[in-house]
């Protein structure tokens, strides 16, 4: 596992990734810096990293999940319910998404980050 920082203009939260590849790229491609696009409590940009299709592909995630879209090469944080979120308000995306991550610290300000704003990632030791 490895530790990400996020940096947001309302907060900072730290993650840990998993050890699959596609964490792995990512940890290898920091720090990142892009803009937020938002969709309900859910925060996504893209991120492209070199590679291989994931398995495990999976749309019901929890609040705190940290997921790649691998079809847009996107990364997505799911800090609560999404537009297509079921009568138990987890997250849902609209499109597959492998689960590579949790963020570990209470993430629920995330809804305050702004849409278009910057958002960094860092390693964290």
């Amino acid at each position: 596992m490895s530790n990400i920082r996020i940096r947001t203009r309302n907060g900072e939260y730290l993650a840990e990734l998993d050890g699959s590849d596609i964490s792995n790229a990512i940890w290898l491609s920091l720090p990142f810096t892009s803009a937020i696009n938002m969709l309900g409590c859910q925060i996504y940009f893209e991120m492209p990293v070199d590679c291989a299709e994931p398995e495990g592909l999976v749309t019901k995630l929890e609040a705190g999940d940290i997921a790649y879209w691998p079809k847009v090469g996107a990364l997505c944080m799911f800090f609560g319910p999404t537009p297509l979120s079921g009568d138990d308000g987890r997250p849902v995306s609209q499109y597959p998404v492998v689960k590579i991550g949790r963020i570990i610290d209470d993430c629920s300000s995330m809804e305050s980050a702004g849409d278009r704003q910057r958002i960094t990632l860092e390693r964290a030791f």
